[in-house]
């Protein structure tokens, strides 16, 4: 276990250094310019140079992402178990989920600035539309694989169908659930990107914006490498939250820490 434990930290640290090599090497050998793509020393040196300002922004991302993403789980677990609990709102209401989730959620940018305005209600928005749908699957999957012959045995010991769901659906739904959470977090920081980068002033977006206008790619990149470290830590907290509740049924994968 400890092996494979060092491993899931060690192996991507050198997977990760030798793309950077690579990279480096690459844009130094082919004299690659900085406006098309920065060597990695490039957006190190600028990420360190304005750490401050891209701080700043990152901050409002992060708050914008975490805003949409709790109302991603709050509403996700809801329709979740509405839908995984009832075949008749499955039936009504899943294709219509599939539906919406194949609609570009940057479409639909232009419409939230049309009734909120320009600012951070479209951003947190967005990562609630874009994250939800993983969370509502997952709790519905979760609730729809209970097993007819278990259902029966507790119906025939007198147990109703709310507490069929409350007492043993939605405990076996749970490493359904946390799962969802690891997609759902990544998924809200996109959506809060993709907002702030067409409807806002402050964020990461709005700086990769403006960088970008500027020819700054190092500091565009500088501003993507934050998003995607404050996506990496997000993930690893709810991994270890998954572990930690639901160790039962999952196994010791995520960046290799042993339950």
């Amino acid at each position: 276990m400890t092996r494979f434990k060092y491993q899931g930290a060690i192996l991507p640290t050198i997977t990760l250094t030798a793309a950077l090599i690579v990279w480096e090497v690459g844009c130094t050998i082919f004299d690659v310019p900085q406006f098309v793509l920065p060597r990695p020393t490039s957006i190190v040196h600028e990420l360190l140079e304005n750490f401050g300002p891209i701080w700043t922004h990152a901050q409002h991302t992060l708050l914008t992402t975490i805003g949409g993403f709790a109302l991603a789980v709050v509403f996700g677990v809801f329709l979740g178990v509405a839908v995984g609990s009832s075949r008749v709102v499955y039936q009504a209401i899943y294709p219509l989920l599939i539906g919406f989730n194949s609609v570009p959620k940057v479409a639909l940018v232009p419409v939230m600035v049309v009734w909120f305005g320009i600012g951070t209600v479209p951003a947190v928005l967005i990562a609630f539309l874009l994250s939800f749908f993983p969370v509502a699957v997952n709790v519905a999957t979760g609730l729809a694989t209970l097993e007819p012959e278990l259902e029966d045995v507790l119906r025939s010991l007198g147990a109703s169908h709310k507490d069929i769901i409350l007492k043993v659906g939605l405990p076996r739904s749970m490493p359904y659930f946390f799962a969802s959470l690891k997609v759902a977090i990544t998924l809200a920081f996109v959506g809060s990107v993709i907002a702030e980068t067409l409807a806002s002033n402050i964020g990461i977006g709005a700086l990769v914006e403006q960088a970008s206008a500027n020819f700054r790619m190092p500091l565009v990149f500088a501003g993507l490498v934050m998003v995607a470290v404050m996506g990496i830590l997000m993930y690893a907290i709810f991994a270890a939250i998954e572990r930690r509740m639901t160790g039962w049924a999952t196994r010791s994968t995520d960046f290799g820490i042993g339950g």
